[in-house]
């Protein structure tokens, strides 16, 4: 090679305008960029934006267990699956407040309540409520993914104090009726338009590793990019597999796919906290490292999520204070 011969480097595009439409090509475009140009690029814009080395945490809990009707083909509480999860009665407000309480001591700025609905009848959701207006009280951020909302539930929510409300796509819209046959896209769609109209802030992803093609997750990312507004939160999960799901014999999906994934949808969603969420227990250090530089600034904080595992608090403590991370 001669020396004195100039380094040729990938052409950079043209910067996308905020306000104009993802296409799933321009994505796909993305995830074929030179993977440490694409890292570069996605850590650059995570710059313009936020401060690097600060994270926010958030802890899950799942306060109603198991049983639930939909038939999602990677979730062990679906009562369509023989699955090692027991159904288990909603968790009474003491022991939720006990949860937020630990959250809070671990330096958790967010907490999260997850039931196994379909979507909450009108009673279910009263039963949360104290819950919410509780933790709130505590000083915490609230949040909560109880599935399908009917006219007038996220209004009951907002009012009891509630943030975010999460509500995943899971995956591309093509892609969809692979994962899922007891509800389809639309339904997603409407609840997170429900969830807008009622003033809560969106938290809002996917998971990658469920058999999906490159194309399917720019075809996710996209949907997530093209919402108006954009979510505030963008939990991206990897494929936790557990025994009895229609998914547990799905391929591990390469570590460099999934930081290219964190690092497209931090170039496509530039204000949005991006969530290292399922399957980080299984993640080398290193990796995770990796996917903070891409872009992710948030991670599930605890050592157990809805119902598989996480990595130990003492552990992603030890690992903030390796690479100079900070809490919000």
């Amino acid at each position: 090679m001669n020396a004195s011969a100039p380094i040729a480097f990938h052409a950079r595009p043209t910067p996308h305008p905020e306000s104009a439409t993802w296409t799933v090509d321009e994505i796909e475009a993305l995830y074929s960029l030179p993977f440490l140009d694409l890292v570069f690029r996605a850590a650059a814009l995570h710059r313009e934006h936020f401060d690097p080395q600060r994270i926010q945490l958030s802890t899950l809990v799942s306060i109603k267990t198991g049983g639930c009707p939909e038939d999602c083909g990677y979730c062990p509480q679906s009562a369509h699956h023989d699955t090692p999860v027991e159904n288990q009665p909603m968790m009474t407000v003491n022991e939720v407040l006990s949860a937020a309480r630990a959250a809070k001591d671990n330096g958790a700025g967010r907490f999260c309540m997850g039931a196994a609905w379909r979507g909450p009848k009108d009673a279910d959701l009263d039963a949360t409520l104290e819950m919410i207006r509780e933790v709130k009280a505590m000083g915490l951020e609230t949040c909560a993914t109880f599935g399908l909302l009917q006219n007038g539930q996220a209004e009951k929510l907002k009012d009891a104090g509630l943030d975010y409300y999460n509500h995943n796509l899971d995956t591309a819209p093509d892609k969809y009726a692979d994962i899922i046959s007891t509800r389809d896209y639309q339904d997603r769609l409407d609840t997170l338009g429900k969830v807008r109209a009622a003033g809560l802030s969106v938290c809002c992803g996917g998971i990658v590793g469920m058999k999906e093609t490159r194309r399917d997750r720019a075809g996710l990312i996209a949907q997530l990019a093209n919402l108006s507004p954009q979510p505030e939160s963008v939990p991206m999960n990897s494929l936790v597999k557990v025994e009895g799901t229609p998914l547990d014999d799905a391929d591990a999906l390469d570590w460099t796919e999934f930081v290219r994934t964190i690092a497209v949808a931090r170039l496509t969603l530039p204000h949005s906290y991006i969530r290292l969420s399922a399957g980080r227990r299984d993640m080398p250090e290193a990796v995770q490292a990796l996917c903070f530089m891409a872009g992710a600034n948030s991670i599930f904080y605890g050592d157990k999520l809805l119902t598989t595992g996480n990595p130990e608090v003492d552990r992603d403590r030890a690992l903030m204070s390796k690479l100079d991370l900070l809490p919000l």
